[in-house]
Parts: structure tokens; sequence; C-alpha cells
């Protein structure tokens, strides 16, 4: 773990264009249009007690995403994820290790509020799981980033978050993602909040890898995020001085 207390203030989004991902204005538009469709959806009961649904927000072309659990009753009021305490306090502790908020993208595993902040139900997470799939697939970020036990049963469905919080695991398509507490339970305990800011203190480092992967995407040296990679399932060996090669396993 990066134990230095301070770093310098680090862009996470892609400053290259990987050679196979659709233009960045048609993503953009592809994601607009997916958010109003979660402000309009219908698919599970939620909408009938929600004020607003909240698709999520920030950089559209970002390294980082950050998935938590579900709209609290601050988030329901503004259509926006992490704007009460606990938003305020990932904010805070994104800044502290030199990382601007606007530049990741944050969304939840639930787009709509469940009454009176109750955990998810199975029906309402399969429902908003297409959602949460054309997000990954548009914005087709390195890391993600999850808060919480409902986003980290998504990819690390065997883990319980006071034992794996920190780690950093290879999920495919050239993206790994990384378990954390959720802010409101880091607030509530001391020492999850002191573990919080050390599991986020190795998110620059993971940015700065996958700048440099993607920026040898862009020259053809390695493979884009978002496609096959070896060890995947569909990944299928290229001709022999074919360009594009894996990262390194995180």
């Amino acid at each position: 773990m990066d134990s230095t207390p301070e770093h310098p203030e680090l862009s996470n989004h892609s400053s290259e264009q990987a050679p196979s991902q659709a233009p960045l204005q048609d993503r953009v538009a592809a994601l607009k249009a997916l958010e109003a469709e979660i402000r309009r959806c219908t698919r599970c009961p939620l909408h009938r007690t929600r004020t607003h649904a909240v698709p999520g927000e920030g950089n559209y072309d970002a390294v980082v995403m950050f998935v938590g659990e579900a709209p609290g009753a601050d988030e329901d009021r503004q259509g926006r994820p992490f704007v009460g305490r606990s938003g305020r306090f990932l904010t805070h502790a994104l800044a502290q290790v030199g990382i601007r908020r606007e530049d990741v993208y944050i969304t939840n595993v639930i787009k709509c509020r469940p009454p009176n902040n109750r955990d998810p139900l199975p029906r309402e997470l399969e429902a908003c799981s297409r959602y949460l799939d054309q997000q990954i697939e548009l914005i087709n970020p390195r890391i993600i980033v999850t808060l919480g036990r409902f986003s980290m049963a998504r990819w690390f469905p065997d883990g319980r978050i006071t034992q794996i919080h920190g780690r950093i695991k290879n999920i495919g398509r050239g993206r790994v993602a990384m378990a954390m507490f959720h802010p409101a339970a880091a607030l509530r305990n001391p020492v999850w909040r002191e573990q919080f800011v050390q599991d986020l203190q190795k998110l620059p480092s993971l940015i700065q890898r996958a700048q440099a992967a993607d920026q040898a995407a862009a020259r053809g040296e390695k493979l884009p995020a978002g496609v096959p990679h070896p060890g995947d399932p569909d990944y299928v060996e290229p001709d022999s001085g074919q360009a594009g090669q894996e990262q390194p396993s995180e």
C-alpha cells in the first residue's frame, strides 16, 4: 500500500482514444439517452415510491467508476449520487489523494431509493443490472471501485467486506475491481474509516497504470479495455505479429 500522505493531483480520464472504442461524442449521446431511460424506468416497484431516479454522474470518459449500493434520501431528492454526508466524505477523501470528483464516474447498482433505505431486493437488483452493464460498456473504465457489499457482491461474490476491503481483482476485459467499504459505513466506524482512507491511497498508482495502458492501446501496443484479453473465456489468440497484448494483471 502507498503510505505517502499526499499525492500529486491526477486527471483520471483517458487522454487517448482506444482504437476499438466508439467516438466519445457517440458514447456521450448514448449515455445521456440511457440516463433519460433510467429516469423514466418502471421495471420494478421502486418507481412508485421514488422522487427521482439516480442514474449516476461524472466524467463519461473516466478511467475509474465508483459503484455504490442505492440512493439515499438526499440523493432521491436531488437525483444525484452521493450528495449527502457520505458523499461529502467521499469527495473529501478523493481530494486528499489528488483525485477530483468530476474526473470519476459515480453510480449505484440500484438507481432508485428503497423505502427507508432497506437493502435492495433480488428483483430490484435484477431490474437495474442491465443499466449498470450498459454504463460500464459505454464509459469503459479500467478500474471499478465497489462501495459496500451489494456492489462488491457483483465482482467479489464470496467475499466479506471486512476481510477483502482494499483487494484488487482482475475481472477481465482489461479491467480490475477494488473492494472498499461504503462511505456511510466508514463514517459509522472509526476503524473502517481509517481503512477506507488507507485503501483509497492505492487508487492514484492504479490510475497511472491504467492511463499508461490506454496510451499503449492507442498506439496499438496493447489491447484496449472492453475487449477480450488473454485469460478471458472468449479471447481468441491473434495471428503472430499482430499488435495488441494484454496488460499485466493487477
